[in-house]
């Protein structure tokens, strides 16, 4: 399994760091730091002094940093380079065909959050393949499960089967939450048609199919996790174009800005 982490050399990116190894596979896994440089520029004749600078010092960083990290057993490489920091890793990430992205944040708020959003929420929407947020107060080591927060919408299908897999590579526990906004017999029909689909695909699954009754998703999104913070949620993202995202706001990336436990994002 392939990932990449992007660092900035903050606690954030080497909590981030320390979570990508705790989950990667030591005989398979590979990580790369990923290091992208923002240079704003003065003076044109300062760049390319500037740049050369910022590079050769991201790059003993780096290297420590692995050197640090060696002893885990995860195989490790890096990567610097220049740019929008979003744009650059999703490049990156492409180019490696990696599996997951593992991102710290601490998230935003005012005018940061509504003109121009995080690098993390950024990444979340340009991103080819999920993307695992990691908040600065996520307990890492406590982690025990991971639970698949569905809305049962067409393009939630294509995750269940990695997430699935994944929760089984990781050795965690399995839930899927479906938090209802009503009573009736079609929440009823949707949920027992989950449960066929599972029994039939993967007999002998040990998963637990969670109803969270809430008057709104993400009201019952909040109140699930102040009840069980030892997971990772994972989210369906579905990719937007921008006059979309401003009229119907994305519950997965809300939850990117204030999620105080790892969040995998999938899209």
């Amino acid at each position: 399994m392939k990932l990449i982490v992007p660092i900035d050399f903050s606690e954030n990116s080497i909590k981030a760091l320390e979570f990508a190894i705790f989950m990667a596979d030591k005989k398979h896994g590979e990580i790369t730091l990923v290091h992208v440089v923002e240079v704003v520029y003065d003076f044109a004749s300062q760049a390319a002094i500037a740049l050369d600078t910022m590079i050769k010092d991201g790059e003993k960083l780096l290297i420590k940093l692995i050197e640090k990290y060696e002893a885990s057993g995860v195989k490790m490489d890096y990567k610097i380079t220049d740019g929008v920091p979003s744009i650059s890793i999703v490049r990156i990430a492409d180019e490696l065909g990696v599996s997951l992205i593992v991102m710290g944040t601490q998230g935003a708020s005012g005018i940061k959050k509504a003109l121009i959003g995080t690098t993390t929420v950024n990444l979340i929407r340009e991103a080819n393949c999920p993307v695992l947020v990691v908040p600065a107060q996520a307990k890492v080591t406590e982690i025990n499960k991971v639970t698949l927060a569905l809305e049962f919408a067409n393009h939630e299908e294509k995750f269940i089967d990695w997430i699935i897999f994944m929760s089984e590579k990781w050795e965690l526990g399995l839930e899927i939450l479906h938090v209802q906004t009503s009573q009736g017999f079609k929440e009823e029909l949707a949920i027992l048609g989950l449960e066929g689909y599972l029994q039939k695909k993967y007999p002998g699954l040990k998963v637990r199919i969670h109803t969270f009754y809430a008057e709104s998703a993400s009201e019952g999104l909040d109140l699930y996790m102040q009840e069980n913070e030892n997971m990772i949620l994972v989210m369906c993202h579905e990719h937007r174009n921008l006059w979309d995202q401003i009229i119907h706001k994305s519950k997965s990336l809300q939850m990117a800005y204030h999620t105080h436990i790892p969040l995998l994002i999938m899209s």
